[in-house]
């Protein structure tokens, strides 16, 4: 009945009338109001999958495409399938059963390529089944093999005969990028990332929440994605989806990761939010070396389009370089004479060849920039972006209470209903909590580091 209900919700895209039906509740009572602050975090999400290494994946693939074709055609399969192939993908392919020894892995490899291949061509000519090719396990087949297999075609050996086929295991450096890769046939959406210190597959999953000191905290929307796609490339999608919930925040609080100098000004403009953060640092080596020159050290002028350097150098060239998806940086670059006889030029610029050379966004967003890092240095800013840190205590309440970081279903729609689900059941916990009045839960800590003198947290405030 569950199931049949979850099919429903998706069939009609009605997931987000969960969490939707109660917001606009919540703005009938004064709860929630629109242009206040609001902020996002997001964590990841494992899938509901075993993880296999690349030989546990081909031969499991073809064993979940075997089992869908033998579901829907059982007599056409058991025409073309070889006595050798009931004995190699009967049972689940683990890694304990595969061969040990390198080149006997290797042949088995080969092998499960060529029985793969086998059954595509199979599906291509016209005795195959209608419909039979369509099947997402035989999509998964397809998507599979030509990520880690490559097929040549040999000359006939005499004329007149078919071609004959080589087939080549990739070596794991051929692989495309990790994400177009199906990490397994049963979930063909979870992604494989290593971010930092963790390394998962699954999904990724968005937190927005209002921060308003004198309202409950209401989560307002979650957005969830593969785990491949960066959390810069949802920030537009989550102000967007916001303003279509006639919430939208008037400052929003999100990490590093959420922010660029485009979005700042999208956000801005497009949307009318003030996008509230850590700005990421420039990129180069000079960010790494101290004492060194970076981009933001040089002054730069507009109308005049030059830039001056810390020595007080001009720049003698400035052009717009055209970029993908809208995007125009500006290139300025110096005197190669002038940089060459500089007395801090290994502080500066590594180039042999030319002298310093400076990429710059559009004017827009680096003015756009320039003021996000002012007012995240300015003691106002840092007293209003510690109001984020408290969405960490909301992705603790959904992994620890509510099982935000394990989907139990296949796919990205079925995880992202039971993110949906998830946020509507931490808004009615704290609708009830904020109705009986209880007083909003502190941070916790443990009975030892309760003893320890300010001295022993904060020695360098009181040395001062």
């Amino acid at each position: 009945m569950l199931s049949e209900f979850r099919d429903r919700l998706l069939a009609g895209s009605a997931e987000e009338v969960l969490l939707d039906k109660l917001l606009e509740r919540c703005r009938a009572l004064n709860l929630l109001t629109a242009r206040g602050q609001q902020r996002t975090d997001s964590t990841h999400v494992l899938a509901a999958i075993r993880v296999l290494n690349r030989l546990e994946l081909v031969a499991e693939t073809l064993r979940a495409a075997l089992n869908s074709v033998a579901t829907v055609a059982p007599d056409w399969l058991q025409a073309l399938a070889p006595l050798a192939w009931y004995e190699r993908y009967s049972r689940r392919i683990e890694e304990s059963r595969l061969p040990k020894v390198t080149a006997a892995r290797d042949a088995y490899a080969h092998t499960v390529g060529e029985d793969g291949f086998l059954l595509l061509d199979a599906l291509e000519t016209p005795e195959a089944p209608e419909g039979l090719r369509e099947l997402p396990s035989l999509e998964a087949l397809r998507r599979t093999w030509q990520r880690h297999y490559e097929r040549t075609v040999r000359a006939p050996a005499s004329p007149g005969e078919p071609p004959e086929y080589a087939v080549r295991f990739k070596a794991s450096r051929e692989l495309p990028p990790a994400a177009e890769g199906i990490e397994s046939p049963y979930d063909v959406e979870a992604r494989y990332r290593h971010k930092r210190d963790t390394q998962w597959t699954g999904y990724m999953v968005h937190v927005s929440e209002t921060c308003e000191p004198t309202a409950p905290y209401l989560l307002t929307h979650v957005h969830t994605t593969p785990a491949t796609v960066h959390e810069a490339q949802c920030t537009e999608p989550i102000q967007q989806a916001l303003v279509d919930k006639d919430v939208p925040p008037d400052e929003h609080l999100v990490d590093a990761a959420s922010i660029s100098a485009e979005l700042l000004v999208h956000s801005r403009d497009a949307q009318g939010i003030a996008l509230r953060g850590p700005t990421r640092p420039s990129q180069g080596w000079q960010t790494q070396v101290e004492g060194a020159y970076t981009v933001e050290q040089c002054a730069v002028d507009w109308d005049q389009q030059q830039v001056r350097c810390p020595q007080g150098h001009l720049s003698v060239a400035w052009w717009e370089h055209g970029g993908g998806q809208g995007s125009r940086p500006i290139i300025v670059a110096f005197d190669k004479h002038t940089c060459d006889t500089c007395p801090v030029r290994t502080s500066c610029t590594r180039a042999k060849h030319t002298g310093r050379r400076l990429r710059l966004p559009p004017q827009d967003q680096y003015e756009a920039l320039q003021a996000a890092q002012t007012w995240y240095a300015s003691e106002a800013g840092q007293q209003l972006y510690q109001r984020r840190a408290g969405v960490e205590g909301t992705l603790s309440q959904g992994v620890r209470a509510f099982g935000l970081r394990r989907t139990r279903y296949w796919g990205l729609a079925k995880t992202h209903l039971q993110h949906v689900a998830i946020a509507a059941a931490i808004n009615l916990d704290r609708l009830v909590a904020w109705l009986d009045e209880h007083p909003r839960t502190q941070t916790r800590t443990s009975r030892f580091a309760a003893l320890a003198p300010v001295s022993a947290l904060h020695p360098g405030e009181v040395a001062a």
